[in-house]
């Protein structure tokens, strides 16, 4: 590109917004220009630049939310009314109808629905959302078999990693050498979000949600029914044949990986896989309730957070959406 495009965090100072940052500084298509946090923060410094208040004037075309759901909700609809183009990874807006709520890999195309948001129709502004972390791992590794061989159930165990529960995330004394088995709202999220993605009102989920002391890369346990009959090789074809490469700065090269190792995939081996981006697949196997069974990693801060919103953006201004 001839110019980098200016952007901002909203929230720069929590564990999204941090992420972001690092994603960002040498980005080949975005500058940070703004960085935003509440107004006890405001006036510090953070990657360089004064840091401003909620209600700021901000010099940024794109804003990427990190913002915390508490919050996110209210002052990412204002900056879309300001004529902000809001990259969001936060849950306030996903479900909205008129929000596409995506994976560019496998749904770009929706984001062709921020045309119909009144604010984009106004002055350009608009919200677009990336799905929850674990969803977003999910959805990337069901992709292949969904759209090769449909699928009726889906049954997905979580061990997520602590890094999920953001900052200051969750007393020591209360995870070292222990299993959280609940995380709110997130099973809910999982179960919801992937008809969304996947566009498939009809898809049978069940979800359960583990929080473990793993510092990055949220692990899934799938199984799954396919509405096709299908042998391994069936499986393996579709999981390496079905992403394209998409020629964007953030997108990975492949964008699934099949481990045939038996102790694969790991956190401490394969959460960095592509930068963070790729995700990955192991110990595929027949299941005797379902069809298929299968283990699948993905780093939640950057495919599952961070770096999903980036690669929102990229797509956008790639097909001319950026105003």
């Amino acid at each position: 590109m001839s110019h980098r495009i200016p952007v901002g965090i909203l929230g720069c100072t929590g564990a999204v917004g941090q992420k972001f940052i690092s994603l960002l500084e040498r980005h080949p298509w975005f500058r940070i220009a703004d960085v935003v946090a509440s107004e006890r923060s405001a006036g510090k410094t953070c990657a360089g630049l004064v840091i401003k208040g909620p209600y700021d004037r901000l010099e940024s075309r794109i804003l990427f939310s990190g913002l915390d759901a508490a919050v996110a909700g209210d002052l990412e609809t204002q900056y879309a009314e300001l004529g902000h183009l809001v990259v969001s990874n936060a849950r306030n807006h996903r479900m909205d109808p008129n929000v596409p709520l995506v994976i560019p890999e496998i749904n770009g195309h929706a984001l062709n629905q921020i045309q119909q948001q009144p604010t984009y129709i106004r002055n350009g502004g608009a919200i677009v959302t990336n799905p929850n972390c674990s969803t977003t791992v999910m959805a990337v590794a069901l992709y292949p078999l969904y759209r090769q061989f449909g699928l009726d159930k889906i049954m997905v165990t979580t061990l997520q990693a602590l890094s999920g529960a953001g900052y200051p995330g969750i007393p020591s004394l209360d995870i070292l050498g222990n299993t959280l088995p609940y995380i709110a709202g997130e099973e809910e999220k999982m179960e919801s979000e992937l008809s969304k993605i996947f566009a498939d009102p009809n898809l049978c989920i069940s979800a359960t949600c583990n929080r473990v002391p793993v510092v990055d890369g949220h692990t899934l346990c799938l199984s799954v029914s396919t509405r096709q009959p299908a042998t391994y090789e069936d499986l393996r074809k579709a999981f390496e044949t079905t992403y394209p490469t998409m020629d964007l700065p953030s997108s990975p090269s492949p964008v699934v990986q099949l481990l045939p190792e038996e102790n694969r995939p790991q956190p401490r081996l394969d959460a960095t896989a592509g930068g963070g981006m790729t995700v990955s697949i192991g110990r595929l196997r027949p299941c005797k309730i379902l069809d298929w069974k299968f283990t699948v990693l993905g780093h939640n801060t950057v495919r599952g957070a961070a770096g999903g919103a980036i690669l929102n953006a990229e797509w956008m201004v790639r097909a001319g959406l950026v105003k």
